[in-house]
């Protein structure tokens, strides 16, 4: 801006009054400040006395456009330094702990994994880390679980991703009617059955689900109908892939195992065999969870025709079935008292672990497993590949056989 011509503090005063005597131009900010330092130079402004500085400050801040307070700031700057000069940020805003790398990381881990749960997805980043090696995971294997959803929520991470039946009820009278009693040892499982939709009037294949009570082992086969002859030869594959001892198998009420060919198997191999109680709808909890966390996951809802049960079944016990126990985190109860005496469970992230670990840090682990296996056995296939690479194995392997049912069955998953 050009005030050559105001050289007087009269001049000055006239000019707030109201008088028009100098062109105004828009000047950077760097100008403006040179503006000022010249302005309070040519006026004296320090030898000026008080109501000088007052009528020369509303000038400057006329012309300038800046606040009054900002004027004062510029001027004590001069008082102290003689110059005035822009001071840049030295910051860039709050720091970010976690990088957009990280970000990537962490899409693709939950990308790998099905989007678990926070707490599953950052036991996932600590085994990364501490047990297989993997550097990258260093900062996500240290993020709280409620920061890991605030990832979640970014934009970085989402640029980065794009029925089960009723059964009826059987008055046969095979099974008790309790809730089994494991006691702390491996070997009580819970079994359930998950249909595949039906599509025209045909009936998709059926996934037995298995699991484990203490341990939350997991067996899943896949059988075309869940007829006696078909399911009976199932159940006896999905016990042996136990790495331990069977002594109890607990299941609801429907015919499909409650009938004498199971009954039978389970009294050849000495398993005990419970069935849900009337009223007790938390008796197969855990296996009904597991059917919606892990069947309907891998699988979905579609129909699938029963003529690939083989196929997926191959998938469950070469792929699906070592993921979930070597590679695949889940949560373990701790049951306390409260001051009243009741009994409650929590489910604590430090207790947060892979069911073949839950399995090495029982009590007497050895004891309970199978006759000829040891742990040393299991390490090599448990610890062969990271978790990542499991995951990886499992969704090539899961895309191939669905790319297989779909190219052959267009109506089909």
């Amino acid at each position: 801006m050009d005030d050559s011509q105001i050289s007087t503090l009269e001049q000055v005063k006239e000019f707030l009054e109201g008088s028009d005597r100098i062109a105004i131009s828009i000047a950077s900010k760097e100008d403006r400040y040179e503006w000022v330092r010249r302005t309070l130079d040519r006026f004296q402004f320090l030898r000026l006395g008080r109501s000088d500085r007052g009528v020369l400050l509303r000038y400057l801040s006329h012309l300038s456009g800046y606040s009054r307070a900002q004027i004062t700031r510029l001027v004590a700057q001069y008082r102290r330094t003689g110059k005035i000069e822009r001071r840049h940020c030295r910051t860039n805003g709050f720091t970010h702990k976690y990088t957009r790398q990280d970000i990537r990381l962490l899409a693709r881990l939950d990308e790998i994994h099905g989007t678990l749960s926070g707490p599953a997805a950052k036991k996932l980043s600590e085994r990364a880390y501490h047990r297989f090696g993997q550097q990258e995971y260093g900062r996500l294997a240290r993020i709280s679980v409620s920061h890991l959803y605030n990832l979640r929520r970014s934009k970085a991470y989402l640029g980065n991703r794009r029925l089960i039946e009723k059964t009826r009820p059987s008055s046969v009278r095979i099974g008790e009617r309790r809730k089994p009693r494991p006691n702390g040892a491996p070997g009580h499982i819970r079994v359930d059955t998950v249909h595949q939709g039906d599509l025209d009037g045909k009936k998709g294949v059926y996934h037995i689900n298995t699991v484990d009570e203490v341990t939350q082992y997991e067996i899943v086969g896949c059988v075309e109908r869940i007829s006696e002859s078909h399911l009976v030869p199932l159940l006896q594959a999905l016990i042996e892939q136990y790495p331990f001892e069977i002594r109890g198998f607990h299941s609801d009420n429907g015919s499909e195992f409650v009938n004498g060919r199971v009954a039978r198997l389970l009294q050849k191999l000495l398993i005990e065999f419970t069935k849900t109680r009337a009223r007790q709808a938390n008796d197969n909890a855990l296996v009904e969870a597991k059917n919606g966390w892990v069947i309907r996951k891998h699988f979905g809802y579609a129909h699938i025709p029963q003529r690939y049960a083989q196929q997926i079944d191959e998938y469950c016990r070469e792929h699906l079935n070592p993921y979930l126990n070597f590679h695949r985190p889940c949560y373990f109860p701790v049951t306390y008292t409260d001051r009243r005496g009741k009994t409650k469970k929590r489910y604590p992230y430090s207790s947060m672990t892979t069911p073949y670990e839950k399995l090495k840090g029982l009590p007497e682990a050895s004891s309970h497993l199978r006759s000829g296996l040891t742990f040393e056995m299991l390490d090599d296939a448990a610890y062969a590949m990271s978790d990542n690479q499991a995951a990886k194995r499992m969704n090539r392997a899961r895309t191939k056989l669905f790319r297989a049912i779909s190219e052959r069955e267009p109506g089909a998953a």
